[in-house]
């Protein structure tokens, strides 16, 4: 076993706990100190508690001792995206509007993580509400992309993406109602999977919203999914118990042989798909090819008017929120998204029931279009990272989502999909594969990101903290 220990997968760990070469509690230290080495520059966390951290870690390496491991993920490092509850921990949502008061109990994903005997590291950062693509926050530190300090790791999951592609411990977990961890996972080069709604109960469930893992690796994501994936009554949205063999995502590259895949190179909607961008998906595809996958262009499905309309219901929603905030909260709000929320003043109802019809369009439509195929390969993003500081790549409050196009739909239909690199802009910013299956297929699809994972070409190293 070679290279830091904080670099290691969490597969690599597991196995070398269960063989006694290496204990949760170096791990732990090695992590903590790399965190603190990055953290000055990147800003993905929140609740960083080392003491607690390495508490946790030696209770993991007694259990180890004993061979009495708490479950597949003990004395892993790992952190929580902000807005999923951990009991006796505030959630302010990212935003500075929200009075701070302690969960009473772990959302589903953390308690399956502890039960797991997960090591939990730190809490990690997001934008006001999550209604960003970027870490922009009226509460916490600016979040930064570590393959370049001066563009945005993505977001809402800005901290989790940042956190994982920078080695902050090999698993980390964010949510996505519209493309919040796979944008971060393409623009940060990590890999992510959204889930079918349901498979990863969630509390409060909400349409489109899912959880999943955000890790460098595929199979550390699938180990992941052995342990998220348990029933949770508290979700009304969560799909019925499965024994899915998540162990068997371990495929050779011949598994992409006669599989139908559809090539999607527009969204048919928001921002065009920057040369540089295409290029690398194009060459994706003729790496499933070679490997004998039978690739097919595909017509956009999407429309602007799908686009607009969610976005619009969205307006509204928020608008409705910030109107039940005091005046002082209301003025904590980033100033982009309450001119976002406010320009749903003018909506009637009418306008806003059409809005609102465009979700299930969208989900038909999605459906539709990919029916023929076993999975859909396309851009996660149209645009590399834009600038830090932006709270969208338009930096427009009137076009706020102009780069999900390609994400959102299927958030809509419910469908599995997964976003991993596949190649590099000129100035060195990875370009993000989004690969999607049909409804329930979770595992196809981490097989198929596997088998990509395989025949992709060669990685660069992950970035490293500035030297001072």
């Amino acid at each position: 076993m070679t290279g830091a220990l904080y670099d290691l997968s969490a597969q690599e760990l597991v196995a070398a706990y269960r063989e006694g070469k290496l204990s949760p509690v170096e791990v732990t230290r090695s992590v903590l100190d790399h965190v603190e080495r990055w953290e000055p520059h990147l800003r993905a966390t929140w609740l960083l508690r080392p003491d607690a951290a390495l508490e946790q870690a030696r209770a993991s390496e007694a259990r180890w001792r004993r061979g009495e491991p708490a479950g597949p993920l003990d004395g892993v490092p790992t952190t929580i995206k902000e807005n999923i509850a951990t009991r006796g921990d505030p959630m302010p949502s990212g935003t500075a509007a929200v009075d701070l008061r302690p969960a009473a109990a772990d959302a589903p994903p953390a308690a399956r993580l502890k039960e797991a005997g997960a090591v939990i590291v730190s809490k990690t950062t997001m934008p006001d509400y999550g209604m960003l693509s970027s870490g922009l926050s009226s509460f916490h530190t600016l979040a930064r992309n570590p393959w370049d300090l001066a563009k945005t790791p993505g977001g809402s999951s800005a901290g989790a993406g940042a956190a994982a592609a920078a080695g902050y411990g090999p698993l980390h977990i964010g949510t996505d109602i519209g493309g919040s961890l796979r944008l971060p996972a393409g623009w940060c080069g990590i890999f992510t999977l959204k889930p079918s709604l349901g498979r990863i109960p969630i509390d409060p469930p909400y349409m489109g919203r899912a959880a999943g893992p955000m890790t460098r690796t595929v199979a550390d994501a699938a180990l992941m999914m052995q342990v998220l994936a348990q029933p949770d009554a508290r979700d009304s949205m969560s799909l019925p118990a499965q024994d899915i063999a998540w162990s068997s995502f371990d495929v050779a590259a011949d598994h992409l042989r006669g599989l139908r895949i559809g090539l999607l190179l527009d969204a048919g909607c928001g921002l065009a798909v920057e040369p540089e961008i295409r290029a690398a998906v194009e060459q994706a595809a003729r790496l499933f090819e070679r490997a004998g996958a039978i690739v097919e262009p595909m017509q956009p499905f999407m429309s602007q008017a799908m686009l607009d309309g969610m976005d619009h219901l969205w307006r509204m929603r928020s608008r409705v929120d910030m109107n039940a905030l005091r005046p002082e909260q209301r003025a904590k709000v980033l100033p982009y998204i309450r001119e976002w929320a406010d320009s749903a003043e003018r909506f009637s109802g009418e306008h806003v029931f059409r809005a609102f019809s465009q979700f299930h369009t969208t989900r038909v439509a999605t459906v539709a279009a990919c029916a023929k195929y076993d999975y859909v390969i396309s851009p996660t993003a149209p645009n590399p990272p834009a600038a830090a500081e932006a709270p969208s790549p338009t930096n427009d409050p009137l076009r706020p989502l102009e780069h999900i196009g390609f994400t959102v739909p299927y958030n809509m239909s419910e469908q599995p999909a997964s976003s991993i690199n596949c190649g590099y802009t000129a100035s060195g910013l990875p370009i993000g594969l989004q690969i999607a299956g049909q409804r329930f297929d979770d595992l196809g699809v981490l097989k198929v990101s596997r088998a990509f994972e395989l025949i992709r070409e060669t990685q660069r190293p992950w970035p490293q903290p500035p030297r001072h």
